[in-house]
């Protein structure tokens, strides 16, 4: 019984750790990351296709895109796309490709970005913890229903307090990460 709360809270913890990892990537460091353009749809023959569907996409340097459409005729589609999608970069089309390039953050810029990453992180330590609480919960009533042991559910809380200290540095760590490579300059 309490095998299963655990591994019902750690695989809640992993969730939240790579829901974590997928909101960290779309805030922007100064270098050029594909992951940057992933929310980016075109409008493909009436259908919004993701870009990467619709175009070659390479970064040259650390500070610009490289989009080549697997079809030219798409190219205004794909320059309007990223317009609309309000990612602070524009456009450069020579007629055969599109050129993108990372603008440099202002030290304010980083700033928010920073605290927008705290935001982030202490929304998945929160989700972590209600893990935590759901699996102690699991725990208690099976205690109240006498189908486990004073001593078993002591050891089970220990348990599922020690997982998720685990998850919480980890989630530190990848913050900490993520903070210096924003505040890299």
């Amino acid at each position: 019984m309490t095998a299963e709360a655990k591994k019902k809270a750690q695989e809640k913890m992993e969730k939240a750790l790579a829901a974590l990892q997928n909101e960290l990537k779309k805030i922007r460091t100064g270098k050029a990351q594909i992951s940057m353009l992933d929310n980016i749809r075109v409008n493909y023959y009436g259908n919004m296709t993701p870009l990467n569907q619709v175009a070659a996409i390479s970064t040259p340097d650390a500070k610009s895109f490289l989009i080549a459409p697997w079809e030219g005729s798409i190219l205004k589609e794909i320059e309007q796309a990223i317009v609309k999608s309000d990612i602070g970069m524009t456009p450069m089309n020579d007629g055969k490709v599109v050129r993108l390039k990372v603008p440099d953050l202002t030290e304010e810029r980083r700033k928010d970005l920073v605290k927008q990453t705290k935001k982030i992180v202490e929304d998945s330590r929160v989700a972590v913890r209600m893990a935590r609480r759901d699996a102690n919960e699991e725990t208690k009533k099976a205690l109240k229903d006498k189908a486990i042991s004073e001593d078993e559910a002591k050891k089970s809380d220990a348990d599922i307090q020690k997982l998720t200290d685990d998850y919480v540095k980890k989630v530190d760590a990848i913050s900490d990460e993520k903070e210096k490579s924003i505040m890299t300059i």
